[in-house]
């Protein structure tokens, strides 16, 4: 039986560290000398438990392909806020643990856009004109044109899968050849796919029987492994020739051996592997391929461009929170984050309230954004309300992991808006289920930076959420407020905002809400329950005002 590893204890630091743990070109390294507050070091080639130390007495990582963070990498990490791949692909990270951990992962989408186009078109042309081999026979003292008379690109279909930035790039590259671009990507409008001058077709096996050339510039996953395989070359034309500059495992390589055989297909071009390094494939032997070793970023201009941007990146969201480019958070530019930060904390407090009040197990979560704020993009406000569910229970919630967490643990997040304005501009309002009881509480910012409780349950309220709430439910009678007051004042507990919320009729239930200056025990708690017309009285301890969570701040 494994043992798991003990947290690494997270060292006191004055400044923000950051890892190098691949080469990266030296303007990277220039930009982060230049950076006030950070520290940083290169070390390269660390695996096993000398990485998963090292990442431990950091804030921020730049990788590039070279090392593998992998779920026991990051295991008892309490420290590290993100990683930044250098370049577009990122399994090379355990994008779930980091994920769990509440680690941000970005990649460089923009960098080697223009390098990976340029190798692809370059394969395609090199595939199709039999350059490799042509020189190969000058180079064994031969004169034999007859030998490799090739193909022209102009009037050819080619098919795109994945329309991305580099898919998007290849496609334009191709149309100046002359080619039909036929493309799939289930993200892309037809309208945007005619705008670019590509046809669009809904499927891949739509896709596969009308072309000559198919090029693929997808991330590897789950869905994208082997997405063209044995069944999907039977279906294609005789003579296809099929190109790979994304990631190795898209296609199929012992299916494109038969391929090639077989005479199905005309030529096979690879710049990635299902494992690299790979220096001994059958594909390597035979006639019609041309292979290069993971090429696609090898420009000068490329590793200049990837390593800048994964430092910007990395230094922007250490010092000012902003997030761009991430695999599995939302993007934060720093203008949302300014005009939605209140509302930010608004969500937060609401879900640190809820889920304290209720007290209980959970198992489902309503949310429901009115008014205003259901104009932007309200999921990182759900990001913010689950990291404040959960924040006293799970160390290190924040709105990159808190609603995996929440889910994880059989809470089921439901999330509805609504542009209808109400009695406030903006409003967000939850309902939390569990253990057979529901409660709903609503909340609003005033101004920009108070954050008020406006709803319990059927009740209008106006309460502040900061700092010890006591929240108690009764029968609207006199001497209540009094009795409650008495029991504080033997505490030696001060009650700095009172708010008694009821129904219109005498004697309905009522729901109070005092803000405190201190605490009280469960004794005191005991003690209010103890009247006869309270029915429930809870504690709720939020941040101080104006205190937001360092993810948050």
């Amino acid at each position: 039986m494994s043992t798991a590893a003990a947290p690494v204890p997270a060292p006191v630091a004055t400044k923000t560290r950051i890892i190098i743990l691949d080469d990266i070109a030296d303007e990277g390294l220039a930009l982060l000398n230049a950076a006030p507050g950070i520290e940083f070091d290169i070390r390269t080639g660390l695996k096993g438990e000398d990485l998963r130390r090292a990442l431990a007495e950091y804030d921020g990582a730049v990788c590039r392909s070279g090392v593998k963070i992998t779920a026991e990498s990051l295991e008892g990490n309490r420290r590290l806020r993100a990683i930044v791949r250098a370049g577009v692909g990122t399994d090379n990270i355990d994008k779930s643990a980091a994920t769990r951990l509440g680690i941000i992962v970005m990649n460089t989408p923009d960098g080697n856009t223009v390098s990976t186009a340029e190798l692809t078109m370059a394969l395609i042309l090199g595939l199709s004109r039999k350059l490799a081999p042509a020189f190969a026979s000058l180079q064994a003292g031969k004169w034999d044109r007859k030998s490799f008379q090739g193909t022209q690109l102009s009037g050819k279909k080619i098919g795109v899968i994945g329309l991305g930035r580099i898919g998007v790039a290849v496609a334009k590259r191709c149309l100046a050849f002359g080619m039909e671009v036929i493309g799939y990507d289930p993200f892309l409008s037809a309208d945007k796919a005619s705008e670019l001058g590509i046809t669009k077709v809904e499927t891949v096996d739509e896709l596969v029987p009308l072309i000559d050339y198919l090029t693929v510039h997808t991330p590897l996953t789950p869905e994208t492994k082997h997405l063209i395989g044995a069944a999907q070359i039977e279906r294609m034309k005789q003579g296809v020739r099929m190109i790979n500059c994304a990631r190795g495992g898209i296609y199929d390589e012992a299916a494109l051996v038969e391929g090639l055989r077989s005479g199905k297909l005309g030529g096979v071009a690879l710049d990635v592997y299902s494992e690299e390094p790979c220096t001994d494939s059958p594909l390597f032997s035979m006639p019609n391929v041309l292979c290069t070793p993971h090429l696609g970023a090898s420009t000068d201009e490329a590793q200049i461009e990837v390593a800048v941007e994964a430092v910007d990146l990395l230094i922007k969201y250490l010092t000012t929170g902003e997030i761009r480019s991430a695999v599995n958070a939302l993007s934060l530019d720093p203008q949302t984050l300014s005009q939605m930060r209140g509302y930010l904390d608004v969500a937060y407090r609401l879900g640190a309230f809820v889920g304290q009040w209720h007290g209980g197990t959970l198992d489902s979560c309503e949310l429901d954004m009115e008014g205003e704020i259901s104009s932007r993009d309200t999921r990182i406000l759900v990001s913010s309300f689950c990291a404040g569910l959960i924040g006293d229970k799970i160390e290190g919630a924040n709105i990159v992991n808190a609603e995996m967490l929440c889910r994880e643990r059989g809470i089921e997040i439901v999330h509805r808006t609504q542009n209808t304005p109400g009695s406030f501009s903006s409003v967000i309002g939850a309902k939390v289920s569990g253990e057979g009881r529901s409660l709903q509480a609503a909340a609003t910012l005033f101004g920009k930076s108070m954050p008020r409780l406006v709803r319990l349950g059927e009740f209008r309220t106006d309460a502040c959420m900061d700092g010890v709430l006591l929240i108690f439910s009764h029968t609207d009678q006199p001497g209540i407020i009094g009795y409650v007051g008495q029991i504080l004042a033997e505490q030696d507990v001060n009650i700095t905002q009172m708010v008694v919320a009821r129904d219109r009729a005498a004697g309905a239930q009522a729901i109070g809400v005092l803000s405190l200056d201190n605490s009280v025990n469960d004794e005191a708690l005991k003690k209010i329950m103890q009247h006869a017309a309270v029915d429930s009285a809870k504690l709720v301890v939020l941040p101080p005002a104006g205190k937001m969570p360092d993810w948050l701040s």
